[in-house]
């Protein structure tokens, strides 16, 4: 049975409109096991560089952010070549690109080198991503693009929860080089597992005219602002919580991600029954918000208040803004799309942290938080005009056909 959608044949008696079919349920597991790699790293990585490498400060954030900068230095590049050659190349590539770099972890003893392979595992990360993601649009039906975003989300948050845990055990009890071959076989694992991602049905009917993207442009730009606030709580809240009698932040980061992950779960349909619009707009203002509790309230209840509005927000900017950012994308454009959707990224993360914390240094904590607040507003506003000029685009094109 064809599915139009994708061009390509679907496994019998999974009909087109059906959403969790036996290859999205593939590519989800594909993305699941490849997150728990890399959440394997996030705690082991900086205590390697600092323990066994002797490195300080900087030499941890050389060696963590050189992945931001090759992963997203090469995503429009891996999306223009996902549409050119399928979603399987990208993902199953990728893959085997970080398990492999991932396994050289063990052969190396100095920072030079170690900075060398994480460069190739941000390449890797960069295919794995828009191909994963890419692969998930494909088989989603075109009414349910929001769920479909929502339920890879799940699996990208379920994979960076439990991988922290993994690499902290295997750390403890069989040393660092135990960390990077269980990180690298669950990547191997999403390379295999990645070989049943759907092919394209032919080569690109075109080629792309720029580097990046135009339909994502206006909602990766959204997304980044309303990253931004997420990045300074994430990186600011365990020093405020000090200072308003929260010595333990771990709970509300615990009541954030529950929040986050019950809200795609059980609410995974919202952003595409609300709209992507009416979606995005609560995000945004449920990001603010919990921005602006922190800025003009200086306790205990307004960090836990703020955690779940933030969470709300964050539960549905995604789904919503990435939904957007494939309207009407033709399926040969869609590599290209999540490419220039996903750099956005990186940006919020290379952006937001640092800019705040330079508000921090001229102000205080409460002061950053307040300009995270101004930057959702912002996000607002940049969300109203971007449906403004989409509307009126969709009232030219039948007029002019």
């Amino acid at each position: 049975m064809d599915d139009p959608a994708l061009g390509t044949n679907l496994p019998h008696g999974e009909a087109p409109g059906r959403l969790v079919t036996s290859r999205f349920a593939i590519v989800t597991a594909a993305t699941f096991a490849y997150f728990i790699a890399l959440g394997a790293l996030l705690p082991t990585l900086p205590r390697y560089v600092e323990d066994e490498l002797g490195g300080g400060g900087v030499a941890v954030g050389v060696v963590i952010g050189s992945f931001a900068v090759s992963a997203a230095a090469v995503r429009p590049w891996a999306g223009r070549l996902g549409d050119r050659y399928g979603r399987r190349v990208l993902l199953s590539g990728g893959s085997f690109a970080v398990a492999a770099s991932v396994a050289a972890y063990a052969l190396v003893d100095s920072l030079v080198p170690l900075v060398a392979l994480r460069l190739v595992t941000g390449l890797g990360e960069a295919a794995v991503f828009v191909g994963a993601a890419t692969a998930i649009q494909d088989l989603a039906p075109d009414d349910r693009r929001g769920e479909a975003a929502s339920y890879f989300s799940v699996a990208l948050y379920g994979g960076l929860a439990l991988g922290p845990a993994l690499g902290e055990g295997l750390a403890e009890a069989y040393g660092f080089h135990a960390v990077w071959l269980a990180a690298a076989g669950f990547a191997l694992l999403a390379a295999v597992l990645g070989l049943g991602t759907p092919k394209l049905s032919g080569p690109p009917a075109r080629r792309p005219t720029g580097l990046l993207h135009r339909a994502a442009l206006g909602p990766g730009f959204v997304l980044l602002l309303g990253l931004i606030p997420f990045a300074g709580f994430s990186a600011f809240l365990s020093l405020y919580g000090e200072d308003v009698g929260i010595d333990d932040v771990g709970p509300v980061f615990g009541v954030y991600a529950g929040t986050v992950l019950v809200i795609r779960i059980l609410g995974a349909r919202l952003p595409d029954r609300l709209g992507w619009r009416t979606a995005s707009s609560i995000a945004l203002v449920a990001v603010g918000l919990g921005a602006l509790l922190l800025a003009a309230w200086a306790s205990v209840a307004a960090v836990w208040v703020s955690a779940v509005c933030i969470a709300i927000g964050m539960s549905l900017l995604f789904p919503a803004l990435f939904s957007a950012a494939m309207a009407g994308v033709p399926e040969d454009e869609r590599s290209h799309a999540v490419g220039t959707f996903s750099l956005f990224f990186d940006l919020s993360q290379g952006l937001g942290a640092p800019v705040l914390g330079l508000v921090v240094a001229l102000s205080s904590y409460r002061g950053a938080f307040a300009a995270s607040a101004v930057v959702a507003a912002c996000g607002w506003f940049a969300q109203v005009s971007l449906s403004r000029r989409r509307a009126e685009a969709a009232a030219v094109t039948p007029a002019q056909s």
